[in-house]
């Protein structure tokens, strides 16, 4: 649970619910075709779908400032590059907007490409 505190009172937000503000967001990323789910015992692709917006996403909250790790898909013939620092700008606009907290990075990990 991430805690802000202000002059009226204390504000609490789940990490879900930044996971999920976050992945509604890279539905929005042009190359971006899917996520990476982690497992201990192997890594499972999963096309993006309405279900499960939290899926490939990992946040670490360091005193308000968030760091924010995405393991994506990126569509064959796309630049990475771009599609990345595209995934970055607008996951980083739509979590401050939404949550009013900082994000101090994001990470985004490239796991496969979809032919």
């Amino acid at each position: 649970m991430i805690a802000m505190t202000n002059e009226l009172g204390s504000i609490s937000i789940l990490e879900d619910v930044v996971a999920k503000i976050a992945g509604r967001s890279i539905e929005q990323c042009y190359g971006i075709v899917g996520m990476a789910a982690k497992k201990a015992t192997d890594g499972i692709v999963e096309l993006l779908n309405r279900e499960n917006y939290t899926r490939g996403i990992v946040l670490t909250n360091n005193d308000g400032a968030l760091t924010i790790d995405m393991y994506v898909i990126v569509e064959y013939g796309t630049s990475i590059l771009t599609v990345a620092e595209s995934a970055i700008q607008i996951v980083k606009y739509n979590v401050e907007n939404y949550t009013g907290l900082t994000v101090d990075k994001i990470n985004v990990i490239v796991e496969g490409i979809r032919i």
